[in-house]
């Protein structure tokens, strides 16, 4: 099968109407999914594969927000360019997409490394944030263990299906709550043309920690979600960083590891909307 059979499987998983557009953010081509009516709700993903990452949450979130999922510079159907990757660049080509699909101001959910790309943007721009989300976040502080280190360089640096296997061991509680289609499509985004660039060129940039006292000037209402069995990111780094930014809650979510919309998609879907809703 080929890379957009993978992906295809993945959105016809979301339960209601996707819309699949591609527009330019700046200099960038930027492939996203949207779905749902009202209030704009952006989500990040991870670094690998891209939108579709989110295929276990854009149904529920949908039915209650405008629902939009690029996917980041370097992933996905986006552009891959060789560029410095780090968190700078990537809230400035956030800030181009969301110019250019008229989104004024949103709601923005951060994973692993879309965690600290929107940490950076509500940095940069704290007036188009309204509430935050972070989920397992990077650039909190977090050290992988070796055993993920070496298979997030291995699945990277030499994209194979016996290393995607391995470390789905460190991402997941259980990596058979991923869906086969995901880990097939992560490898073929990995070995198209730039698909290594943008860790290739980042070397880590994006998820190197932010102080201490940034964290303390985000004043926007957040929540810090975190699987309680992440073995990539510890989660006593999530409950501290809860404790330094001034609004901030935090949610453990169990029997969940580095992707808890994956280990346990009704419990963290339940959880985003009760926090989102809130008045």
């Amino acid at each position: 099968m080929t890379r957009e059979h993978y992906r295809q499987a993945l959105i016809d998983k979301i339960e209601t109407s996707v819309t699949q557009s591609h527009v330019m953010a700046g200099s960038i081509e930027t492939a996203y999914l949207s779905s749902g009516s009202g209030q704009p709700l952006v989500l990040l993903h991870g670094a690998g594969a891209g939108a579709v990452t989110w295929y276990p949450s854009i149904g529920a979130l949908s039915k209650h927000f405008h629902v939009i999922a690029p996917d980041i510079v370097g992933y996905g159907e986006s552009d891959k360019p060789k560029a410095s990757y780090d968190r700078v660049y990537f809230s400035k080509w956030l800030k181009y997409f969301l110019l250019a699909v008229n989104i004024p101001k949103a709601h923005i959910v951060g994973l692993s490394q879309g965690g600290a790309i929107a940490l950076q943007f509500v940095l940069d721009n704290p007036r188009m944030v309204d509430k935050l989300v972070l989920v397992d976040a990077g650039a909190l502080g977090a050290q992988p263990s070796f055993a993920s280190f070496f298979g997030m360089l291995w699945l990277n640096c030499i994209p194979s299906s016996l290393a995607n296997r391995f470390y789905s061991r460190y991402i997941l509680f259980d990596p058979v709550n991923r869906d086969p289609n995901h880990a097939h499509y992560s490898l073929e985004v990995l070995k198209s043309k730039g698909g290594k660039n943008a860790f290739r060129h980042g070397k880590g940039a994006a998820v190197s920690k932010i102080p201490e006292d940034a964290l303390r000037q985000i004043k926007n209402e957040s929540l810090i979600v975190w699987g309680e069995d992440d073995e990539l990111f510890s989660i006593e780094n999530g409950e501290a960083t809860a404790k330094v930014m001034p609004n901030a809650q935090f949610s453990r979510i169990r029997s969940a590891g580095h992707l808890p919309l994956m280990d346990q998609p009704e419990v963290f879907n339940n959880t985003l909307l009760e926090f989102l809703m809130e008045s």
